[in-house]
This record gives C-alpha cells, structure tokens and sequence, in this order.
C-alpha cells in the first residue's frame, strides 16, 4: 500500500492489487478514511465512500486531491506500469 503522500495529516495512498480499477486514490486521516476516483480526462474527482468525513474534511481533502490531482495520476502510472 505505497503511500504517495502525506500532507496536513492526510495520508493518500492506494493499494498494490487494485491495478485493475480505473485511477483512483485512497485517504486517511485520524479516524476518517475516503476513496476517489480520479477522471484525467474531465480532471474530476468522484467519492467512492467517505467514513466519519465531517463536511470540513471533505472539503479539505478534495481540495488537496485537485491541487496535486496531476502528480496523484502520474503516480498511479509509475506504480502500475501505465
């Protein structure tokens, strides 16, 4: 499960058998945990699910998906090989 980065306590991160699902991250902070789906080609962003996400988490954590949105998907192609 690399972590591919850390940033105002949130770890993003996706896991090494999901290679087969469409560009996607996972993160964490505290007892909150979410997954995106990342669309390079509209650059958008869809939540898959979100566990104990306060309003403000989210924002904030959607916020930092779409400011590192391009270095997340090029991570996710070295990774898997893409």
């Amino acid at each position: 499960m690399p972590t591919v980065l850390l940033i105002s306590g949130w770890r993003l991160f996706f896991y090494s058998n999901e290679g087969h699902e469409p560009v996607h991250i996972h993160a964490e902070k505290a007892e909150m945990e979410c997954k995106f789906w990342l669309d390079r080609d509209t650059f958008e962003i869809s939540e898959v699910f979100g566990y104990g996400l306060t309003p403000a988490a989210r924002r904030e954590i959607r916020k930092i998906i779409f400011q590192h949105f391009e270095y997340l998907v090029n991570e996710w192609d070295l990774f898997f090989k893409r």
